[in-house]
């Protein structure tokens, strides 16, 4: 079929005319087809943003009366970069406090990122080898944590990591030791310099998340062809071999995906720290997201220095995600 050929064919499956333009029924059911998606976009993704970037500048307060633009001005005084000069070299509180957090987001991410993919990495291939019949029911149960509320997960482990009577304090006891006097609590117990009420949550998140990853580790597994294994056995690779040398060269687009995940994921966790800790204790495991939700509407509602701490949160993301697909992106398909 010549080149012209084809390009007929082409035009004439898509229904156009005029060398590949639009008829104009069909631009009025693209632009249909495509308003409900870019409102949707402008409202609830692009306007936010802009609205964040915006309150930023300004010293805002919802309860004071500011200028015509949304509230901006009069009382709600435009400061610039104010808030990030003071987030960094205040004394203030919040601003102090704030500092804290992002060492402890930064803490909680080192701690979860690793294990959470580096426990979902040998659970999928656990679970690809164990008997077809048996494999879906394994698979429910440990992704079942994942499509558990939020809410209800954080109650069962603060039952488990109530003091003396708790379940793991009473497995503690039953083997003859002694269990911490607090699991959440208390400011005192530290190991390795990590506070133990900042291990708990760390635990807490991994249980959640971990089974999430299985699965995309699961499903990669699936996808890669059996030729590569079978070829590395006839060269006489061990298991740990084949392992190393060629499932993770493969697996590395959807190691990149699930680092990614789980890295926006830790740092914007906000439901278990709130719900076990409230930052506590002695703002031990106080987040980024603690101090956003705290500044912007529990304590001080200073709506502009939130969002001056939500426009750096987003920095860190957006640099760390950077970061990853630089170390983990492959350049090549299989």
């Amino acid at each position: 079929m010549t080149a012209a050929a084809i390009k007929r064919t082409l035009l004439e499956w898509i229904g156009t005319h005029d060398g590949g333009k639009l008829t104009a029924p069909q631009r009025r059911f693209a632009y249909l087809g495509l308003a409900p998606i870019l409102a949707w976009a402008f409202v609830f993704v692009l306007f936010p943003i802009f609205w964040v970037v915006l309150m930023s500048l300004f010293s805002y307060t919802p309860t004071r009366q500011g200028g015509w633009f949304l509230g901006l001005g009069g009382d709600n005084p435009y400061v610039g970069l104010g808030n990030y000069i003071e987030l960094f070299t205040g004394n203030t509180k919040s601003a102090r406090i704030f500092r804290q957090a992002i060492w402890n987001t930064i803490l909680f991410s080192l701690l979860a990122v690793p294990l959470s993919v580096g426990v979902a990495l040998p659970m999928a291939i656990i679970l690809e080898s164990v008997h077809q019949r048996v494999k879906v029911i394994f698979r429910f149960i440990y992704f079942l944590p994942v499509v558990t509320g939020s809410v209800a997960v954080t109650i069962i482990w603060s039952y488990v990591y109530a003091p003396n009577w708790g379940l793991l304090s009473q497995i503690i006891k039953t083997i003859g030791l002694t269990p911490p006097r607090s699991w959440l609590s208390d400011p005192s117990q530290v190991y390795f310099g990590i506070p133990l009420a900042m291990i708990a949550v760390t635990i807490v998140y991994v249980w959640v998340t971990f089974g999430y990853n299985t699965l995309f580790f699961i499903a990669a597994l699936q996808g890669i062809p059996s030729v590569f294994r079978e070829a590395a056995r006839i060269d006489g690779a061990n298991p740990w071999q084949e392992f190393w040398h060629i499932v993770i060269p493969l697996l590395r687009r959807t190691i990149l995906l699930a680092s990614v995940l789980t890295v926006i994921s830790s740092m914007q966790q906000f439901v278990l720290f709130w719900l076990l800790t409230r930052g506590g204790p002695a703002y031990q495991t106080q987040t980024i997201l603690l101090s956003v939700y705290q500044n912007a509407f529990a304590y001080a509602e200073n709506m502009g220095m939130a969002a001056a701490m939500s426009m750096f949160l987003f920095i860190i993301l957006l640099i760390l995600t950077i970061i990853q697909f630089r170390l983990l992106r492959a350049e090549w398909e299989f």
